[in-house]
């Protein structure tokens, strides 16, 4: 390639096949194709220094690239499988001994290792030193070596570890913890600092299996108001309502080594089989946590609601609380379901008060993605031996309801507490979820016109209403969970930001995450803001810097731990397939492609793939057949037989195989 090309800086995305794509800045503009052997070392999402020119790639112009040099390495730590020395996709050389294959697919090479210690089949962390050869394998020093692969324990440790976290602590961030254990006992001159909840009645409600409870609900009866004037109904009853989170900020402080651990984590994973917190134990599940019947320093958002769940007056601080009752969802709903049980009656108001709230939210626009969760049962070594769909039940909706509205209302709270006291003053990081993208929405406008469905857009624009007119159209209909999950994706993504550009999933003009100070850094980042604007403290420059930089962390941090969540659960929908090879499921086409069709089966949800070479001859065992892919109408036919697989068409399929290393599941039709 000329070196007198065009020369651009820009993050790379590599394939397993070792080629690469890098995106213009400007999404009009074609992104630059970097083909096999012309990455120079570059690896995913490394910054890099590149030329670019157009060229014919099977008759079609193409735009281009060779990788001059790597600006930045995005990662140098990786989680992989010793095994025996064999080239790597890019044809490098790795001179004998033992490899690492990694288990980040993006990594196209394998990587050499040199170390006694670790055996073929072991799962090992290593720490990839400086590569500048590519016509070498890279070389990496092994930091860890995990355990045999396949043992429940290190596949998840592995997960961890591949996304950037740790499963412990530094002996520094625990002994301040242990620290901070041995002092909780709160004090009398404490508590005088603090609204005193702990005569008002107050309970959590949580999972059955939570060990940290950061969000407690309060609720008072405070007999007739102006309701009359404001909902229509002369002597309405009035209620104060309180929603009281952990009060975090008042044991971790700001520079401290657990405050450094928690921004490093930025929030709680949550595997199919175990929690890694962003705070040690002690914290999570004891000293912060509002554990009943036990005085605990929380934040609290107190509302003076009516009959007709509008809210009358707000109050924001610092609080005290003694937790009555440790609700499980389900147990609440029994509750609110048996006449006679304690705490029937405020359960009920509260319900029905969040019921309105709910239906305000849909009226405005607020979009309700409701996707089926699955869970795993697994035996003691941590095996998946069943599935079963979570139930979503009055109560889930009754504590997410007043969830969102505290964090709406500290959110709204915030933004006008800035707007009094200037536009340079945006001491505040909020929750945000811009527009969608015109071409993604184009994009699912076709996509579900081809399965028969209608979504409003307008030049190129849609507003939640339309999406909720496309959810209602397809509710209880063969595509409903096809067409839900191509919806989310086509969504932009939420994102933390100090700039409020508001919520469009949830139609509110204001809102952030002040609920979960336990399990979310930005939680506690909000605690410390609001703090500071109902003390009328001002915000300097480095403090807003520092804040933006924060949000873009947490965001960053809050993506990796989605990625091993769900990385944990697609290895536990392997497993469970890998037990049943040779069965029939039921299922429904998911995706198809040139190369073949995706199956979702419709029970654990897993995923695979049955090749188009695959297709041929399935469906009446004698006569082969040459598939054609369709990509206007989603599916592929027959040339002969004019056998037609459709994206959302009902299939019984057989497992065939399953790979556990690269997480995949191969399907074959049954007719």
């Amino acid at each position: 390639m000329n070196r007198n090309s065009n020369k651009k800086i820009g993050i790379i995305s590599t394939t397993q096949k070792g080629a690469g794509y890098i995106d213009d800045p400007d999404p009009k503009k074609e992104s630059v194709y970097i083909e096999p052997g012309k990455l120079n070392t570059a690896l995913n999402g490394d910054t890099v220094e590149f030329i670019f020119a157009m060229k014919k790639i099977r008759g079609i112009a193409t735009k281009t690239g060779e990788v001059v040099r790597v600006v930045h390495r995005a990662k140098e730590n990786f989680v992989g499988t010793v095994s025996s020395a064999t080239a790597g996709a890019s044809g490098a050389s790795n001179n004998g001994g033992l490899v690492v294959i990694a288990d980040d697919r993006k990594m196209y090479v394998p990587i050499s290792v040199v170390d006694g210690k670790a055996k073929k089949d072991d799962k090992v962390y290593v720490r990839l030193k400086p590569w500048t050869d590519p016509k070498k394998n890279p070389v990496g020093e092994i930091i860890r070596v995990l355990g045999k692969k396949g043992i429940n324990d290190v596949e998840m440790e592995s997960i961890v570890l591949d996304k950037g976290f740790e499963v412990g602590f530094p002996k520094a961030v625990e002994d301040e913890a242990k620290s901070i254990e041995v002092n909780k006992a709160i004090t009398a001159l404490e508590i005088a600092k603090r609204r005193d909840m702990r005569g008002t009645l107050t309970f959590t409600i949580d999972p059955f299996d939570a060990k940290d409870f950061d969000d407690a609900i309060s609720f008072r009866k405070i007999g007739g108001g102006d309701a009359g004037a404001q909902g229509g109904r002369t002597g309405a009853n009035m209620y104060e309502i309180g929603v009281h989170i952990a009060d975090v900020s008042h044991y971790v402080r700001e520079g401290s080594a657990l405050d450094k651990e928690a921004v490093k984590r930025g929030c709680s994973i949550y595997l199919v089989d175990r929690t890694i917190p962003m705070l040690p134990e002690v914290l999570s599940n004891d000293v912060c946590s509002l554990n009943p019947h036990e005085d605990k320093l929380t934040f609290s958002a107190i509302f003076t609601i009516d009959e007709n769940a509008k809210v009358h007056s707000r109050w924001f601080g610092r609080t005290v609380i003694n937790s009555d009752q440790r609700f499980t969802y389900e147990n609440a709903q029994e509750a609110i379901d048996d006449e006679g049980a304690q705490y029937h009656d405020e359960l009920v108001t509260l319900n029905r008060l969040a019921k309105i709230l709910s239906k305000q939210n849909a009226s405005q626009g607020a979009i309700e993605f409701k996707q089926e969760e699955i869970k795993f049962r697994l035996d003691e070594k941590g095996k998946p031996i069943g599935v079963y769909a979570k139930e979503r039940l009055d109560t889930h909706k009754l504590v997410e309801e007043y969830m969102l509205l505290a964090n709406r209302e500290v959110a709204k709270y915030i933004f006008d507490s800035i707007k009094k006291k200037g536009k340079r003053d945006t001491g505040a990081i909020y929750r945000i979820h811009d527009v969608p993208d015109k071409e993604k929405i184009a994009n699912l406008a076709t996509f579900v016109k081809a399965l028969g469905y209608d979504l409003r857009v307008k030049d190129g624009e849609v507003t939640a209403h339309d999406i909720n007119h496309l959810l209602d159209q397809i509710e209880d209909t063969p595509h409903e969970s096809l067409i839900r999950t191509a919806t989310i994706r086509s969504m932009q993504k939420a994102i933390y930001s100090t700039k409020n550009v508001g919520h469009f999933g949830l139609a509110f003009s204001f809102y952030t995450h002040f609920t979960s100070p336990i399990r979310r850094y930005p939680d506690l980042l909000v605690q410390r803001i609001l703090a500071r604007h109902i003390n009328n403290e001002p915000f300097g420059d480095r403090d807003i810097v520092a804040l933006q930089k924060m949000a873009e962390s947490s965001t960053e941090r809050e993506i990796n731990a989605s990625e091993a969540e769900r990385a944990s659960k697609k290895l536990k929908q392997v497993e469970y397939m890998s037990e049943r090879i040779g069965q029939d499921f039921q299922g429904t086409i998911s995706g198809v492609t040139k190369w073949g069709i995706y199956i979702q089966e419709n029970e654990s949800k897993s995923e695979g793939m049955i090749p188009i070479s695959k297709l041929s001859g399935s469906f009446d065992g004698k006569q082969s057949d040459y598939f054609i892919f369709n990509e206007k109408t989603y599916s592929i036919t027959g040339e002969k037989t004019k056998k037609k697989f459709t994206l959302g068409d009902a299939i019984t399929f057989k497992v065939i195989s399953a790979d556990l290393d690269k997480k995949t599941l191969d399907f074959e039709l049954m007719v």
